[in-house]
């Protein structure tokens, strides 16, 4: 499966970070060339159970938050809670992101999540103390600070660190639905 996720991780190395909202990008890939790209991936490395919600994930990534949605929505377990409550949060509709935040529950890849992001945030008491209250992962958290944060400057270090906290969310994400 490294191999897999290997091959997937490719195609969110694009230039610059996902926005915090929904974007568009000028850097992101085409949804027919993605579709495309992911289709031989899953043909090279074989068809993981769970394609259908990475390349949801995928599609959210390059700012085809549409796409993303008309995937995640179908997906009614865990985890297509989780992708979609990611999608609505970039939306931005963070009532809704909760929605489903409350569906996705106590997550499995939640302690991963923590584990990763927990260096970003040493020395942010704040935001760590709101995200990682307690050494674990919280959704709720984070979409709050989302919430605060678009609202700054994109160039603060504030919007950037979000900007870093949610790849390295979709990052294990990523690493969960492809295991």
């Amino acid at each position: 499966m490294s191999d897999l996720i290997s091959a997937v991780s490719d195609l969110l190395d694009v230039p610059g970070l996902a926005p915090l909202g929904p974007g568009p990008r000028s850097s992101v890939t085409s949804e027919a060339a993605l579709n495309e790209q992911l289709d031989d991936i899953f043909a090279q490395h074989g068809k993981p159970p769970k394609a259908e919600l990475i390349s949801s994930l995928v599609m959210l990534w390059h700012d085809h938050l549409d796409a993303s949605h008309s995937i995640s929505q179908s997906e009614y377990n865990p985890d297509g809670s989780l992708v979609h409550a990611i999608m609505h949060r970039r939306e931005p509709d963070y009532s809704n992101a909760k929605y489903w935040w409350r569906s996705t529950g106590d997550h499995v890849c939640f302690p991963d999540l923590a584990e990763a992001v927990a260096p970003l945030v040493e020395g942010e008491s704040e935001l760590a103390d709101q995200i990682l209250g307690g050494g674990y992962w919280d959704a709720f958290g984070f979409t709050d600070a989302v919430s605060r944060g678009i609202r700054e400057p994109e160039d603060s270090e504030r919007h950037q660190l979000l900007k870093q906290i949610q790849r390295s969310e979709t990052d294990v994400v990523l690493a969960h639905l492809a295991s």
